[in-house]
C-alpha cells in the first residue's frame, strides 16, 4: 500500500532505526540526527523517529504503521552478513514478498571479494538479500547495496555507507516548501515566558514557536525560535516575540521601582 498523499508542498518522512545494539546503549546512533538535517535542508518534515530491536514482528508491525502514514520511510541497521541482520526478511514480510538473493547484488558482491581475493561465503551472500523486485540504491562505500520497495528505503547502520547512500536517494524525492525559521533570544527563564509565549502561539496558529533553555551557570534564559514555511507568518510571529520580551522587560523594572 502506498503512503497517503499530503497536503501541497508538504512531504512527510518517518525514520525506523533497527538494532538490539541501540536500545542497550552498546551502539551511539548517529543516523537520526543525520537524516533530520537532510531532510530539513531538502523541504521533507520528519515527523517521527522508531527504534526497534532485532525482532521481525517488531519491525514489520513499526514499517507497516510508518509506511502508511508518511510519504517516506527510512530504514537503518540490520542488512549485514550476520544472522541477526533480519531488515530484509522483516521488510519483505511487511510486504508480503519473498526474500531472495538479487541476482545484480551477488554480481556486484562478487565481483567485489573476487577483486579483494576473498572467499564470497554464504554469510556474505546474505548482504544480497533483498524483497524480490526491490530497486537498488547504490552504496559506494562497502558495494552491498540498500533496497527501495514503494515508499521505504532501507540502508545500512554504519553511518558512513548511511549517509553515502542517502546522498544517492536525496535527488529522487519528491519535496516540499522548506521550513523557515527566525531565532529571538530572551534574558528571561521559560517559568517568566510560559504563559505569554503560548499567547503568541495561539495568534500565529500557521508557526510552530519553539523554547530551548539555556543557563550559564548564574542564570537562565531562552533562545525562541519560529518556523513556518511562509516569510511573512515568521516575521510577524517573530515581532510579537520580540514585544512580549520587551513587555516583560517593563513589567520587572516596574516591580523593581
Amino acid at each position: 500500500m502506498s503512503a497517503p498523499t499530503s497536503p501541497a508542498s508538504v512531504v512527510t518522512a518517518a525514520m525506523l532505526a533497527i538494532g538490539d545494539e541501540l536500545l542497550s546503549g552498546r551502539t551511539k546512533d548517529k543516523n537520526i540526527g543525520h537524516l533530520a538535517d537532510v531532510m530539513t535542508m531538502s523541504g521533507i518534515d520528519l515527523k517521527e523517529v522508531r527504534i526497534v530491536a532485532d525482532e521481525e514482528e517488531d519491525i514489520v508491525e513499526a514499517l507497516n504503521a510508518l509506511r502508511k502514514r508518511y510519504d517516506y520511510v527510512f530504514t537503518s541497521g540490520g542488512i549485514g552478513p550476520t544472522h541477526d541482520d533480519i531488515t530484509a526478511d522483516a521488510v519483505s514480510a511487511a510486504f508480503g514478498l519473498p526474500c531472495e538473493h538479487d541476482a545484480e547484488a551477488m554480481r556486484l558482491l562478487g565481483d567485489m571479494y573476487r577483486t579483494r581475493e576473498m572467499e564470497f561465503t554464504d554469510a556474505r551472500k546474505r548482504m544480497a538479500r533483498m524483497p524480490r523486485g526491490a530497486a537498488h540504491i547504490a552504496n559506494p562505500v562497502s558495494v552491498a547495496p540498500g533496497f527501495i520497495v514503494d515508499n521505504v528505503y532501507v540502508m545500512a547502520g554504519v553511518p558512513q555507507v548511511f549517509q553515502a547512500m542517502l546522498d544517492n536517494v536525496i535527488p529522487t524525492l519528491k519535496t516540499g516548501s522548506k521550513i523557515l525559521s527566525h531565532a529571538v533570544s530572551s534574558p528571561y527563564g521559560e517559568g517568566d515566558i510560559g504563559t505569554l509565549l503560548a499567547n503568541v502561539q495561539k495568534a500565529h496558529p500557521e508557526t510552530s514557536i519553539g523554547s530551548y533553555p539555556r543557563y550559564d551557570g548564574k542564570k537562565f534564559s531562552t533562545e525562541i525560535v519560529v518556523r513556518a514555511r511562509d516569510i511573512a507568518a515568521v516575521d510577524a510571529a517573530a515581532q510579537d516575540v520580540a514585544a512580549m520580551i520587551e513587555s516583560i522587560g517593563r513589567e520587572k523594572a516596574a516591580q523593581a521601582n
